[in-house]
């Protein structure tokens, strides 16, 4: 890890511990180290569970400050971690099916805020985070998630087949999909495939399928890709539209993306999507 990341010791779950559509990693980082990292954006719904003890972590987002546990929405805007001395943050990741599925309507309301998790948990957000910060291990912790996701499962409807088929293939698709042709696949007309997809992930599917791209994108460049090369694998019009769409995302040049702290521990992480 670069010397310049605060965070020195990154845990992720055993192939044993998954849960399907999420991903987890916890995060450690020095006593006398301070963090200061802004996020980049990727399609998952994240909850950020503060670990640790003293200040804790913080949050920026919308010209506000908040401390403690959080939710954040697909395209949350600015948002940065920041925090001083000792601390571990356990981050997951929720692709937008799932988070349908274990939020319910508050995952397409979370989109492009942040929120308290105990204003989307309520009282069990203080359980999952005491019986996290007893666990004596990642592995527990890990394995705690996977119970409490499990235990939420089912009590929320799920999305409509026809939206969880459009969100497989535009990320199978790594964003390069028509929504006219996702809506023929599902036998919906477009009207409807935007309507239901934007009321129950919280975007419509063009933004989605930009926000997948864009992410692709985004980790070409951090693994050290050239941006041209980069806009014409991912269906850029050019490399100057990949520059636009880097900025509409972030507010970052292509070269500040590549070597942004948030992407820089990704292929350790997050390996199924770094590269």
């Amino acid at each position: 890890m670069p010397a310049n990341q605060a965070w020195v010791d990154i845990a992720v779950p055993r192939p044993s511990i998954r849960f399907p559509g999420v991903s987890m990693a916890g995060f450690c980082h020095r006593a006398s180290a301070s963090v200061d990292i802004s996020m980049i954006v990727h399609p998952s719904v994240t909850l950020l569970v503060d670990l640790g003890g003293g200040e804790g972590v913080g949050y920026e987002a919308s010209g506000g400050h908040q401390r403690g546990s959080v939710v954040a929405g697909l395209l949350p805007g600015d948002l940065r971690v920041t925090g001083r001395g000792a601390g571990q943050l356990l981050q997951i990741r929720l692709d937008p099916v799932a988070a349908a599925a274990l939020l319910g309507g508050a995952s397409a309301e979370l989109s492009g805020t942040v929120a308290a998790l105990e204003e989307v948990w309520g009282r069990d957000a203080g359980r999952a985070e005491d019986r996290l910060r007893a666990a004596a291990s990642w592995d527990q912790r890990f394995a705690i998630v996977v119970d409490i996701l499990g235990r939420r499962l089912g009590g929320h409807p799920p999305v409509d087949p026809q939206v969880a088929h459009a969100w497989r293939r535009t990320l199978s698709s790594r964003g390069q999909v028509r929504v006219d042709g996702l809506a023929d696949e599902v036998g919906w007309s477009r009207k409807r495939l935007w309507s239901r997809f934007r009321s129950q992930l919280g975007v419509t599917p063009k933004r989605a399928a930009r926000l997948v791209r864009f992410d692709h994108a985004a980790h070409l460049l951090a693994a050290g890709h050239a941006a041209a090369g980069v806009a014409a694998e991912n269906g850029y019009a050019d490399q100057s539209h990949l520059n636009r769409e880097i900025a509409t995302f972030t507010g970052l040049t292509p070269t500040a993306l590549a070597v942004a702290p948030w992407l820089a521990v990704d292929d350790v992480a997050w390996p199924d999507v770094a590269g």
